[in-house]
């Protein structure tokens, strides 16, 4: 779970200590409910895209590996996103640290491989494998057991005192820039598969990825003559924890959102960062036509009829309508190899009227 969400935020990354643009304290709530999210299974229906070259792969909480297997040609040496030079000479045994690098692992075709999960890797294929984070901080202790020969992080990865703990062990860490956007998708399924020196696996699933995406894009209806397009805020929430967030245009939702044929709300009002606590006043600025939420978050206020108690929300067009959009927690803001069936799901949902294929 951008998040990383691999929440951070949500579906992302693994929202630690150590941090880039988001602020400490957003982080910090995004983690917890990444805790929340990690919990349980997924079992969010696959999306359903239409068009040639669309997805048909099975539900969003299983991999789709490539058919083809990769051969890893090693040693390779590639630099970290924070500048650190690492060689890898071995992939017998990866160990990524986040959700959404275990999801191009796996697809990838080397989710054998694979020794350890991070809390966020909520996919069916990974969920014997141990645990090597405690509340979404890596321990050290934990991944340097199991003996990696290669471990993947990204720049949300933390605290930096088992990073460092990792690096000085002599383990080769690569860390990997996170996605924030469409455009990310392809630059990280790169990344992560030159650096396990499967480069020509992360050709075919960057072609097949983009493929699937573009042909869901297609989908999209155009407005009726005369319509704007519908207006959508990403609300961020965790009820147990008294978390309520609006977001902005750093949340990671808006390039999703707008390739689904919608305006980001929260954006389009002029929130400029990730996220900010829900106001009367912020909603009624941002003015949604429907609401998107995270499955588990929407659970955690009671549904749709706890959502429409949060202050400000049944007054906006979303509320009084009650047009809710809902996407699973562990896919939503991943941007990788199951994004296209997130963009299905979204566009399914958002216009309804238009059908989709089987």
């Amino acid at each position: 779970m951008r998040f990383d969400k691999d929440f951070a935020p949500p579906g992302r990354g693994a929202g630690q200590p150590r941090r880039g643009r988001t602020g400490v304290l957003t982080a910090a709530l995004l983690a917890t409910a990444l805790l929340l999210a990690g919990c349980g299974d997924t079992g969010a229906p696959a999306a359903k895209a239409a068009g040639a070259g669309a997805s048909t792969a099975p539900a969003a909480d299983r991999i789709e590996p490539l058919t083809t297997a990769p051969a890893p040609q090693l040693p390779v040496t590639v630099t970290s996103a924070d500048g650190e030079r690492t060689t890898i000479t071995s992939a017998d045994r990866i160990v990524p640290l986040t959700g959404s690098l275990s999801e191009i692992v796996f697809t990838l075709g080397l989710g054998k491989q694979v020794v350890a999960r991070d809390i966020t890797a909520t996919f069916e294929q990974a969920a014997k494998l141990p645990v090597v984070t405690r509340a979404h901080d890596v321990s050290a202790e934990s991944v340097l057991s199991l003996r990696p020969t290669v471990v993947l992080a990204d720049t949300t990865t933390g605290p930096a005192e088992a990073i460092g703990q990792i690096r000085d062990a002599g383990i080769p860490l690569v860390v990997v820039e996170p996605a924030k956007e469409l455009a990310d998708v392809g630059r990280r399924i790169d990344a992560v598969a030159a650096a396990l020196g499967v480069p020509k696996s992360g050709d075919e699933l960057d072609k097949r990825t983009q493929d699937r995406i573009d042909a869901v894009r297609k989908s999209v209806p155009a407005p009726a003559d005369g319509a704007k397009k519908p207006r959508v805020a990403f609300l961020y929430l965790r009820g147990s924890a008294s978390v309520y967030l609006l977001g902005g245009r750093e949340s990671g939702a808006s390039s999703l959102l707008e390739a689904a044929g919608a305006v980001d709300a929260g954006k389009a009002s002029g929130l400029k960062k990730d996220f900010t606590a829900i106001t009367s006043e912020a909603l009624a600025k941002a003015a949604p036509d429907a609401i998107l939420v995270m499955t588990k978050g929407l659970d955690s206020v009671g549904g749709v009829d706890g959502l429409v108690k949060i202050p400000g929300v049944a007054e906006t067009p979303a509320g009084l309508d009650r047009r809710i959009l809902s996407v699973d927690d562990g896919v939503l803001l991943n941007y990788g190899p199951r994004t296209d069936r997130v963009l299905s799901e979204l566009v399914a949902q958002l216009h309804p009227e238009a059908g989709a294929a089987e």
